[in-house]
């Protein structure tokens, strides 16, 4: 006689385990402690096999049947059900060990150390805020090109474009590491190719008029705060290298006797030459005493043993009273002295721009390497210090515009 809800309410636990049966192998076993779980008893290759169905009443009488139904189904289509339980089970394991995110910070973490600590943050924040968690418990080798998209169309919504560029080649970059591990036989983000606007390219806020260059000068030379960021705040115009790698210049890359300083570029992986006129020379010398026994020239405040902050330029702009969007930051002396070298100084532009560490194909096809140009160059910084001198001192600076035919 099949079971009824009434029925299985109505009974009680005794000292001893028992069952209630329904139909078609489905019974309800009861325990002492009043316990009560499905089971599905069958036979499979001529043996006895029991399959649990779940616990009552999370698992209602009527939910049993349809359980133990489709393993009915399974075992007329020859699967043992249990066997299939355990399979799935498998699978699942499987699915979650090949999820976007714990494939996502299995290739973050390969590659983490190759970056700077900034570089990093800012790329698992980006995962862990705007990927994983739409994204992140699906197994890789099943996202689809609408899925990533609906991710990075989330990103352009709040307005960072640009972000969403970003976290578009991160998923790439995951995708194919995935791809080079097993976990996955494609990479689905390229099929988005067209599917986000273009980032209009944006310069970075610069003060390029030679009045005003003045007045920074002179701010700068009245900085108050740490000496290091004075220092750093000093020689950011006069020798206008990227911000990340000035304020992570190692003293091991200085040779004040040759008035050199070498590193690698921090985008091209090239190294770069920088000659050091007599001011940048002057400003090396006195720093030297205070952080010329560590490592870094511009060595951190709470630890010395690291670079300062890459905030710290930008920070000392603010408080001197500019305005790091709109007005000038630490990368803008790039520009400043990019523009004011060609329009006011006259220099050629391809000794500016491999001063700059640019790749500038010449005739010949070949691009930039550390000693081009290097006489000119010499010339150059010497020539852009005693501006920037005569700049900050107030002495007379005679524009010399060109006026070709």
């Amino acid at each position: 006689m099949p079971l009824t809800d009434t029925a299985i309410r109505a009974a009680k636990p005794t000292d001893k385990a028992f069952k209630l049966f329904d139909e078609k192998g489905l019974f309800l076993l009861i325990n002492p402690n009043g316990a009560r779980y499905w089971r599905f008893k069958y036979r499979f290759s001529g043996k006895e096999k029991t399959l649990a169905l779940g616990v009552y009443p999370d698992t209602g009488l009527k939910q049993a049947r349809g359980k133990r139904d489709e393993a009915r189904a399974q075992l007329d289509a020859g699967i043992d059900p249990s066997e299939q339980r355990k399979a799935q089970k498998l699978v699942g394991l499987e699915r979650a060990a090949n999820s976007f995110e714990v494939i996502g910070r299995e290739w973050f973490e390969r590659h983490c150390d190759t970056w700077a600590a900034s570089h990093a943050n800012k790329i698992i924040a980006r995962l862990e805020n705007d990927v994983f968690p739409w994204l992140g418990s699906r197994p890789i080798a099943e996202i689809t090109a609408p899925e990533v998209l609906a991710v990075l169309r989330r990103i352009e919504s709040r307005g960072t474009l640009e972000t969403a560029h970003r976290v578009r080649g991160n998923c790439s970059q995951i995708f194919r590491y995935a791809i080079a591990t097993g976990r996955a036989v494609r990479d689905p983000v390229p099929d988005l190719r067209g599917a986000l606007p273009p980032v209009r390219g944006k310069n970075f806020a610069s003060i390029t008029e030679p009045a005003k260059v003045a007045e920074l000068l002179r701010a700068i030379e009245g900085f108050k705060g740490s000496f290091v960021v004075a220092c750093a705040l000093r020689l950011g115009p006069m020798l206008f290298v990227r911000p990340g790698e000035l304020r992570q210049a190692r003293w091991a890359g200085i040779d004040l006797e040759k008035a050199e300083w070498r590193y690698v570029v921090s985008k091209t992986k090239t190294e770069h030459l920088v000659p050091l006129s007599t001011q940048a020379l002057a400003v090396l010398k006195e720093l030297q005493p205070l952080t010329g026994n560590g490592e870094y020239v511009f060595s951190g405040g709470h630890n010395p043993r690291r670079p300062m902050s890459e905030a710290a330029v930008n920070a000392a702009l603010r408080r001197m009273g500019y305005d790091t969007k709109t007005e000038i930051t630490g990368h803008g002396f790039r520009a400043m002295a990019r523009t004011i070298l060609a329009e006011e100084l006259h220099q050629r532009p391809e000794v500016i721009e491999h001063q700059l560490a640019h790749k500038v194909p010449d005739a010949l096809g070949t691009a930039y390497n550390r000693t081009k140009f290097l006489k000119e160059r010499r010339a150059m910084m010497q020539q852009w210090a005693d501006y920037l001198d005569k700049l900050k001192t107030g002495a007379e600076v005679i524009q010399l515009h060109s006026h070709k035919a």
